[in-house]
């Protein structure tokens, strides 16, 4: 990648307010839940942002992450982590794929470059957060962690009604509808006609 210098102006403003969305506490989380996930072996990242991103920069973690949600289709880990830009980028991409395949809706996915050169680290902790929520929805016995550390997404409630259900309720007025009782038009005036104000 090519060294990028200073932004100024739009460009900078734009970059300050998506560095502010990143989360420290929602960091903490995410590294907790990572290490639980993956096994010890994984490592800590430094505190922050940066280091945070430094720690998933290369893809490994994120594949063994979606390797011990997902065990149908594993994705490929290298045994050492790969040091051209091209592989650790192309790891990334990996773990998307395997994300969305796993259920991660693709505007819970952050894109490769988000990551990578650091542009949007807080779209990468969505899509963290999102693989923990279905985790814990899912309750496969693949997810390790307290489960209050994500949300569970909403389930199905299914209801069957029958017929003659169906058709009571087409007699009901609901609440919404209103009412026309007491309604007249007693006392309005005429179109076109001014008000009569008495004082």
């Amino acid at each position: 990648m090519a060294n990028k210098g200073p932004s100024f102006g739009l460009s900078r403003d734009v970059q300050a307010k998506i560095e502010k969305k990143y989360d420290d506490e929602l960091e903490e989380r995410l590294v907790e839940w990572v290490v639980l996930q993956c096994g010890a072996d994984v490592g800590r990242p430094e505190r922050g942002r940066l280091g945070f991103q430094v720690w998933l920069k290369n893809g490994i973690i994120l594949g063994k992450l979606i390797n011990s949600l997902c065990t149908s289709k594993p994705v490929k880990i290298p045994d050492t982590p790969p040091s051209m830009v091209f592989k650790q980028m192309e790891q990334i991409a990996q773990f998307l794929k395997a994300a969305e395949d796993y259920g991660v809706v693709k505007t819970d996915i952050f894109q490769t470059v988000d990551l990578f050169e650091a542009k949007d680290m807080a779209a990468v902790q969505r899509t963290l957060m999102a693989l923990g929520s279905l985790a814990v929805t899912k309750n496969d016995g693949q997810y390790r962690g307290d489960p209050s550390w994500f949300m569970k997404k909403a389930q199905e409630n299914r209801r069957d009604f029958s017929d003659s259900q169906l058709k009571e309720g087409k007699n009901v007025i609901g609440l919404q509808m209103g009412s026309n009782q007491g309604a007249s038009q007693a006392g309005m005036t005429g179109y076109g006609r001014p008000r009569q104000i008495i004082s």
